[in-house]
C-alpha cells in the first residue's frame, strides 16, 4: 500500500539528449539537450502541472519518465522510491528506478502508470473498434476472458460519459471531446495509480476543454489517482493542479504550491507566462510582458541562468544605473553583436531608402540612431558612463570595425546573471526558484535595480 506521506514518484536529476550527427559517418557532434537534471516529486492523489513554452522539455520529460523513451541519466523512482523507500542495491542503483526496469519489471510499470496523449486521433488504430482498443490493454496483461473484457470497456466508456454501446464504434465516428474522453478510459483501464496527462486539452475547443477537465478531476477522486499534467496554458493548470513546476530549456526553474506560484511568483520566466494570461475584465490596462533578446538553442544553452537572454530583469554591472528596459536592450545588441547579426550595410541601405538619399550619403548619426531605434535603445543612456561606452561601440560599428565594437560591448557590459548558475533555493512551504535576484549575496542594490519597472 502506498504510503500517503511519501511520493509515488520521485524524479532526481533526470536528462533527455538527443545526439547530434553530422557527415557521412554520422559523427556525433552536440548534443541537444531536452531535458536537463529535472527534479520532482509527485505524491498519491496528487497533481503536479508541468508548464513552460513549446520546446522547453516537458513532453519529453513526462515520455521519459513514463519510459516511452529512454532517458540519459538521471533515476524516476517509483512507488517506493521515496525517503522511506527501499534501500539501494550493491551496485548504488535503486530496485524501483523504472529507467533501469528489465522488459518484465516495465511491463509490470505498464499496469501502474499510463499515459494520455494531445492528439487522441493519432494514438487509435482507425481499423479498430474504440473498445477493442481500450480492451488490448486487458489481454496483453493476461486477460483471457473476451465477455470480461467487454464488460469492463463498457463500464469504463459510462462512466467518461459515453454510451456502452460506443464499444463497436470506430474512431472516426467520434469527435474530438468524444475521442479524450475513449483516451481516458483506456489510460484507467488497467486501474493505474499514475498517469502523465500530456496537453490532454489543448486540441479541443473551450467548452469541451471545460467538461474534459472536469471529467479527469472527477476520475481522479473516484479513482485516487497521481497525475503529471504537462501544459503550456497557465490558466488550465491552475484550474487543476494542487502544486505547479514551471520548466525553462530543460531545466526547473521554479517549483511550488499553486496558488502560492500564481499570487506571488520567485522567478522572472513564471511572471512572464502568468502575465500572458487573458484578463476578461475591459476595463484592465494590464500588458502581457514581452520577452525581447535572444532565445536559445538547447544543444547551446547560455552559460549561468539559461533565461538570462530574454530575461527583464536580468541583473545590472554594479558600475551601471540604467532602467531596466534599457538595460535589456543594451544587451540584446551586445548579444546580436556576438551572434555577427547586425548588418551595417542593410541598415544605411534602409536609411537611405527612407530618406530618399544615397547610400553613401547617409550621416553615421542616421545610421547610428537607427541601430537605436532596432533595439529600443533611447536617444541617451540615462548613465552618462554607459552611453560613453555604447555610443563608442556605435561609431566602430559604423566605421565598419565590427570586431572591436563587439569586443568594446562584451568587456563593458555583462552581467552576473551570465557568470553565475543559480540553484533552487528554497522560499519556505516547498516553494522554490533559481533565480539570482533571490540569493542574498548577490547584493540589495543589484536586486533592487533588476526589480525596478
Amino acid at each position: 500500500m502506498t504510503d500517503p506521506d511519501e511520493p509515488l514518484v520521485s524524479v532526481r536529476d533526470l536528462k533527455k539528449h538527443y545526439p547530434i550527427k553530422e557527415g557521412i559517418l554520422s559523427r556525433q557532434v552536440g548534443a541537444a539537450k531536452a531535458v536537463d537534471g529535472v527534479s520532482f516529486d509527485i505524491y498519491p492523489g496528487e497533481t503536479l502541472g508541468l508548464v513552460g513554452e513549446s520546446g522547453c522539455g516537458k513532453s519529453t520529460a513526462g515520455s521519459s519518465i513514463i519510459r516511452l523513451e529512454d532517458a540519459t541519466g538521471g533515476e524516476v523512482l517509483f512507488n517506493g522510491g521515496g525517503r522511506a523507500g527501499r534501500t539501494r542495491n550493491d551496485d548504488g542503483t535503486h530496485p524501483n528506478d523504472v529507467t533501469r526496469f528489465d522488459e518484465r519489471e516495465l511491463k509490470a510499470f505498464r499496469r501502474d502508470a499510463q499515459m494520455i496523449f494531445q492528439d487522441p486521433s493519432s494514438s487509435f488504430d482507425p481499423r479498430m473498434t474504440v473498445g477493442n482498443s481500450v480492451a488490448e490493454l486487458l489481454q496483453v496483461h493476461g486477460m483471457t476472458d473476451r465477455d470480461r473484457r467487454r464488460r469492463i470497456v463498457q463500464n469504463l466508456l459510462e462512466r467518461v460519459g459515453l454510451s456502452a454501446d460506443d464499444y463497436d464504434r470506430y474512431p472516426h465516428e467520434f469527435s474530438g471531446g468524444q475521442k479524450q474522453r475513449i483516451a481516458l478510459a483506456r489510460a484507467l483501464v488497467l486501474n493505474p495509480d499514475f498517469i502523465v496527462a500530456d496537453e490532454p486539452v489543448s486540441a479541443l475547443d473551450v467548452s469541451i476543454k471545460a467538461e474534459i477537465l472536469s471529467l479527469i478531476n472527477d476520475l481522479q477522486e473516484e479513482f485516487g489517482l497521481s497525475l503529471l499534467f504537462i501544459s503550456h496554458d497557465m490558466s488550465v493548470i491552475r484550474e487543476v493542479c494542487d502544486r505547479v513546476a514551471v520548466m525553462y530549456l530543460g531545466e526547473i526553474v521554479e517549483i511550488g504550491k499553486t496558488e502560492q506560484i500564481f499570487s506571488d511568483p520567485a522567478h522572472p520566466y513564471t511572471e512572464a507566462l502568468l502575465s500572458a494570461i487573458p484578463n476578461p475584465d475591459p476595463r484592465s490596462t494590464h500588458e502581457g510582458i514581452e520577452l525581447k533578446g535572444t532565445v536559445p538553442s538547447p544543444s547551446d544553452p547560455p552559460s549561468g541562468c539559461r533565461f538570462h537572454t530574454r530575461c527583464h530583469r536580468v541583473i545590472q554591472s554594479e558600475e551601471f544605473d540604467l532602467d531596466q528596459s534599457a538595460w535589456r536592450s543594451v544587451l540584446n545588441l551586445r548579444d546580436r553583436a556576438i551572434a555577427r547579426e547586425i548588418d551595417v550595410e542593410s541598415v544605411r541601405e534602409f536609411v537611405a531608402a527612407e530618406t530618399d538619399t544615397d547610400p553613401e550619403s547617409v550621416p553615421p548619426d542616421a545610421v547610428k540612431a537607427e541601430i537605436r531605434a532596432e533595439f529600443d535603445l533611447p536617444e541617451q543612456l540615462s548613465d552618462p558612463e554607459a552611453e560613453r561606452v555604447l555610443s563608442d561601440a556605435l561609431d566602430r560599428m559604423v566605421d565598419d570595425d565590427v570586431e572591436a565594437a563587439t569586443e568594446t560591448l562584451m568587456e563593458v557590459f555583462t552581467t552576473p546573471c551570465e557568470e553565475t548558475k543559480p540553484e533552487l533555493l528554497d522560499h519556505g512551504d516547498g516553494h522554490q526558484s533559481s533565480c539570482l535576484r533571490n540569493e542574498p549575496d548577490v547584493g540589495a542594490e543589484a536586486v533592487a535595480t533588476a526589480s525596478d519597472d
